[in-house]
């Protein structure tokens, strides 16, 4: 998936949930709309998407307060030290985590404000048609 689709894709999601990506992007980045197609292009191109990743009108509504949210958390390997000082490494497979936070996006702004790639944390909320898919024998 390139970064414009999946900006795409975001931004839908928030659309159904109300947001005007049209009024944000006149508003926020003060340059007259191109299209849509153009607009989704600038700000994949010029590395916009930050703005409107961290955008709060953006945040709150791709994650609705009260909301309901499924997300697939992936798997972890890490090592930790037992009571006795041994040295084990512990492997967790990946699972599914629902969410239901009045306020669940400034939460996720701020974990996206930690995250080394913040696309790549706002990936894990959407469910596309590849991850549906069952896995090869």
């Amino acid at each position: 998936m390139t970064r414009l689709e999946l900006i795409q894709l975001l931004i839908g999601q928030a659309r159904t949930n109300g947001f005007e990506f049209r009024r944000w992007f006149v508003a926020k980045l003060g340059i007259p709309w191109p299209g849509s197609k153009r607009a989704l292009e600038m700000i994949t191109e010029e590395r916009r998407y930050y703005i409107l990743l961290f955008s709060h009108e953006f945040a709150s509504t791709f994650w609705k307060a009260g909301e309901h949210i499924t997300f697939q958390v992936p798997p972890q390997t890490f090592q930790r030290v037992g009571p006795d000082g041994k040295v084990s490494t512990v492997t967790r497979k990946s699972y599914t985590r629902r969410s239901a936070r009045e306020d669940v996006w400034r939460y996720h702004l701020r974990e996206m404000a930690v995250a080394e790639e913040p696309l790549r944390y706002m990936r894990r909320y959407l469910r596309v048609e590849e991850e549906l898919d069952d896995p090869a024998p």
